[in-house]
């Protein structure tokens, strides 16, 4: 114990500069921290206080069960009701109404399907109904888009661009006088909404967008100009929730500087108008163009929140609409299983179907594996969100990033299965594909996100660090906390067990599967403490250590959500639990390896050549200005 308290006081005291108190000072991170801090927190929260998130608490590697076990349910008998009322006729359109292969074909979606579509209020699903709306709460809205991502990708953008992200804004931080104005059209798709925050300068830095609103010289309105890319229903819309730089004046020293601020805009403003519609890989079917502001007068009215909180704004509407794009994408990958399945076990080859072919058996069950992981994660975290949760961020960008690599998987594997057939049109995969590819990067591209996920849980990390460092300043008045942490490091020093267990919340028949999960969230916080102590400020640029934690937190979050939703199963005896106990067992074996792996390569000098290698091999390729080695053949 001695010698653990040793070693604890002097890397904490000789780091007394680490990560969680130096990072202020860095100018390369300071735009990060101030953007992850508005993500993560109000600016007015402590680094350090205390959270309920589960994968915020996994960076302490710490369990913090209330959110993962056991699995929400939130629904409540009335809500039930409803939902089940919504799902078997917004089923039926899609199978009988809609053509995806014709929205694609004509790059729009069927005027016949757009009204449908309204008259059923699948655009205004989540407006209170005291504005016209359906009034749905998270995991309601969640299971309907579902149905929409097993049928048509390019119809679920354009009803996902003008409710998840469109008017998100209104209804998170809209006034009550704004909410009347604009809610009840919108909610009947009357008029169009979308989000305008991409520019040619500025995509996953969202603080350098160059759109700018003055105010007048009477304080009454703002004037906009400035110009938006690639945006979703942009050529339709009335709406628009717009961010540019605004003037904000420091009441303490005077000093003015621009900040990011959000906007109500209607197009009826004047000085609104947009580019053709952009021609695109996939969904075709969503109206994707520029849109322009010239001199737009913006009513004080049609300011979104405060001056300046334009960041915290977009963070917050995009945050909140994640959970959706993994609810979505989960319906998607059910969808191209059943082709694949439906195939596989028609087809015959060398006299048996190729149902039976382990090849073809292992493509089968790991996509299912997939959907499940996804379809786990996205209703814990609708379910939590619905619970009141303030603290989600992280766990909706793992799903976000999980969901939208997981379906590409399966939609590659199915047309695997299919071979030829799938590679044809008129299967329909080679849509779906061509229509997933934009979930890897829009609302935040899975390489932002995973350093999003990364920093985010770091700089929770650091400030639990930070703490320490001050208790060590006075450790007769700390000792709880200073030998609490010495006698963690003592365990882990002697080989001994952290002390972390899922068991009390599992099935029995888990056990094995949740010792694996508490060992793979021990290992994930000394990691984390480790690159910490080791880079301090530093590791905000060691971007490919930031990528193995997140990629370990993904798995260790897929883990505890099936772990979780197996659990409920098992307990309740339902049909499928032991088929839902193969998926769970196998993924969780498998995820724990991954995590080993990505963990050891932190510390790994052969992982450290690689990754500068791999540096130095991309610097120099940039600098010759393509590829460097000569041809094989010489000429």
């Amino acid at each position: 114990m001695l010698r653990s308290f040793k070693l604890l006081s002097g890397s904490l005291l000789r780091n007394a500069d680490s990560f969680a108190v130096r990072c202020c000072a860095s100018p390369g991170i300071r735009q990060w921290r101030r953007q992850a801090s508005d993500q993560a927190a109000p600016k007015s929260k402590p680094v350090a206080e205390e959270s309920g998130s589960f994968a915020m608490n996994l960076f302490r590697g710490q369990i913090a069960a209330d959110q993962v076990f056991p699995y929400p349910e939130v629904l409540t008998e009335e809500q039930n009701e409803t939902l089940q009322m919504l799902v078997d006729p917004v089923s039926k359109f899609f199978e009988e109404l809609n053509d995806p292969l014709k929205n694609d074909e004509i790059e729009d979606v069927e005027p016949a399907t757009l009204e449908a579509l309204k008259e059923m209020g699948a655009f205004g699903l989540q407006v209170p109904a005291k504005y016209g709306g359906l009034g749905l709460n998270n995991t309601q809205y969640a299971r309907l888009v579902e149905i929409v991502g097993a049928h048509d990708l390019g119809v679920g953008i354009c009803l996902g661009a003008h409710q998840s992200i469109g008017f998100k804004g209104i209804l998170l931080f809209g006034t009550d006088e704004q909410k009347q104005k604009y809610l009840p059209k919108v909610a009947t798709a009357e008029h169009f909404a979308c989000f305008c925050l991409t520019e040619p300068s500025s995509g996953s830095d969202a603080s350098s967008i160059r759109s700018r609103a003055v105010p007048s010289s009477d304080g009454s309105h703002y004037i906009l100009n400035g110009s938006k890319i690639w945006i979703s229903n942009g050529g339709i819309s009335e709406i628009f929730t717009v961010f540019a730089q605004v003037p904000c004046k420091n009441p303490e020293t005077g000093e003015v500087k621009d900040k990011v601020t959000a906007f109500i805009i209607e197009r009826a403003f004047g000085g609104v108008s947009s580019g053709p519609k952009e021609k695109k890989m996939g969904i075709k079917a969503s109206n994707t163009t520029e849109v322009y502001f010239e001199d737009v007068k913006v009513p004080k009215a049609n300011l979104l929140g405060n001056e300046g909180d334009g960041f915290k704004v977009a963070m917050n509407i995009l945050n909140n609409g994640r959970f959706g794009m993994a609810a979505c994408l989960s319906g998607t990958m059910k969808a191209v299983i059943g082709k694949a399945v439906e195939h596989a076990s028609q087809r015959s080859q060398f006299g048996k179907t190729i149902a039976s072919f382990g090849a073809i058996q292992e493509k089968i069950g790991r996509m299912m594996m997939a959907q499940y992981v996804t379809e786990s994660m996205a209703y814990m975290i609708s379910s939590n969100m619905d619970r009141g949760s303030k603290e989600f961020q992280i766990e909706a960008a793992i799903s976000k990033v999980y969901a939208s690599e997981a379906a590409w998987f399966c939609c590659d594997e199915a047309i695997q299965v299919l071979g030829g057939m799938g590679y044809m049109k008129e299967t329909g995969l080679e849509k779906v594909m061509r229509d997933l590819r934009i979930f890897r990067i829009f609302e935040g591209t899975n390489d932002i996100l995973r350093l999003f996920v990364a920093l985010t849980g770091i700089q929770y990390a650091g400030g639990h660090l930070k703490e320490l460092q001050r208790a060590f300043k006075n450790p007769a008045a700390n000792l709880g906390l200073i030998f609490g942490e010495s006698a963690k490091r003592a365990k882990r020093i002697v080989g001994l067990g952290t002390g972390l267990s899922l068991g009390e919340h599992v099935h029995p028949t888990l056990a094995p599967s949740a010792e694996l999960a508490a060992s793979a969230i021990a290992d994930f916080g000394v990691g984390v403490e480790q690159v910490l102590i080791k880079y301090g400020k530093g590791i905000v640029e060691k971007q490919f250590l930031l990528n193995r934690l997140a990629n370990s937190a993904i798995d260790i979050y897929g883990m505890v959500a099936v772990l979780s939703r197996t659990t409920r199963s098992l307990n309740n005896g339902v049909a499928t639990s032991a088929h839902e106990t193969m998926l769970c067992e196998t993924f969780c074996s498998e995820a724990s390896e991954r995590v080993k792996l990505d963990l050891k390569s932190l510390a790994s000098t052969r992982s450290g050549k690689c990754f500068k290698n791999l540096a130095q091999i991309s610097e120099e390729i940039v600098e010759n200005g393509g590829l460097l080695p000569g041809h094989p053949l010489g000429y």
